[in-house]
């Protein structure tokens, strides 16, 4: 078992807290992304991880064996950086062979099944006998990744790998992880700063803000349920619509809702905020019973038949997201209707469970 617990671990640098009472379980054979802007403490949490900082409070235990105060060399944990530190003297199989050459429960034939299979896996069967100096930065990140998990250690540990690498390499090199974590099936914590990379490996993602986790959940959750105003913010492109709206007398007001309509029991009163993504938000040419007139205020930019353009209700200011043409042309007026079951309502910033009937 390689299911990674995380024990109320805070990390503080002087004053400053990098990190700040993160409680929370990695399970065995699931990939974990990190996500979250520059600054929310991803790195400082993967490097307690490694072993590379130790936490200020707190415990980090792999397969139930509390490793807190264990050294990187005693975790038996694989781990891809930024930049991949390899031997330029040493070919593409020796540098993959390298990990298990010092460990005697690995035969060499075994070593030699082993780096072929991972070679096998990142198509980089043709660079076996290639230096490192002859590969590009792409087939550089994939010797490296190669190399983490040949060694078949339950937990391997990513750390932003494809930051330096160009857009097609980065591509191949996601596919390539994808193989890997698929046929491998090892417990993998992935940090990024990239949605898109985050919602395209993670079984399950990690959203940080400010040294906290906001949310833990499927991909699919955190995009469509978030939990928090800086969830529905940060995840999509662009991210959630929120516009103002307020609750009184039973009643919700807000521009996009057209006419007031009836608040749940449970609901709170005073101002709040509605949230609803781009893609969700519905534009026409003509009036329908539940939308509300609104005047195209930006040019539409298209990207693969899909346009992205912003209507303004009032001074309130919608991101739409229409499949095909806007039907109308800038200044001109729309009607935009936002589904009632897909509206999601937040209050100081977080969000308030409850449906609309």
């Amino acid at each position: 078992m390689a299911e990674i617990v995380i024990d109320h671990v805070t990390k503080r640098f002087g004053t400053f807290t990098a990190v700040n009472d993160i409680d929370m379980t990695f399970a065995d054979g699931e990939v974990a992304c990190l996500l979250g802007p520059s600054g929310c403490g991803k790195t400082t949490l993967m490097r307690m991880l490694a072993g590379l900082e130790k936490p200020t409070e707190g415990r980090v235990l792999f397969g139930g064996k509390d490793v807190t105060r264990l050294p990187p060399r005693k975790r038996n944990v694989g781990m891809v950086f930024q930049y991949p530190v390899m031997y330029p003297t040493l070919s593409v199989f020796e540098n993959l062979e390298l990990p298990m050459r010092y460990d005697r429960s690995v035969s060499s034939s075994e070593r030699k099944r082993r780096v072929e299979e991972i070679l096998d896996v990142l198509d980089i069967q043709h660079l076996s006998r290639a230096f490192i100096d002859q590969l590009d930065a792409g087939n550089r990140q994939k010797v490296a990744v190669g190399r983490a998990v040949v060694r078949q250690s339950e937990i391997v540990l990513f750390d932003e790998p494809t930051t330096n690498v160009e857009v097609n390499a980065k591509l191949q090199l996601i596919r390539a992880f994808k193989q890997v974590t698929r046929r491998l099936r090892q417990t993998i914590v992935y940090v990024t700063h990239d949605q898109t990379e985050a919602m395209t490996l993670a079984d399950r993602i990690a959203l940080m803000k400010d040294g906290r986790i906001v949310q833990y959940d499927r991909p699919h959750v955190l995009y469509s349920q978030p939990t928090t105003e800086f969830g529905g913010w940060f995840l999509g492109n662009p991210g959630m619509n929120f516009i103002p709206a307020s609750i009184a007398n039973g009643q919700i007001s807000a521009p996009i809702l057209g006419r007031p309509v009836k608040a749940p029991a449970t609901a709170p009163s005073g101002k709040i905020t509605i949230g609803i993504r781009p893609e969700l938000v519905r534009m026409t040419g003509q009036p329908s019973d539940m939308s509300v007139p609104a005047k195209l205020v930006d040019q539409a930019i298209g990207i693969a038949g899909r346009y992205l353009t912003k209507a303004a209700i009032g001074e309130t200011i919608v991101k739409v997201n229409t499949e095909g043409r806007p039907p109308a042309g800038l200044g001109e007026t729309v009607h935009l209707t936002a589904p009632r079951d897909r509206l999601t309502l937040f209050a100081e910033g977080e969000r308030v469970p409850f449906a609309f009937s």
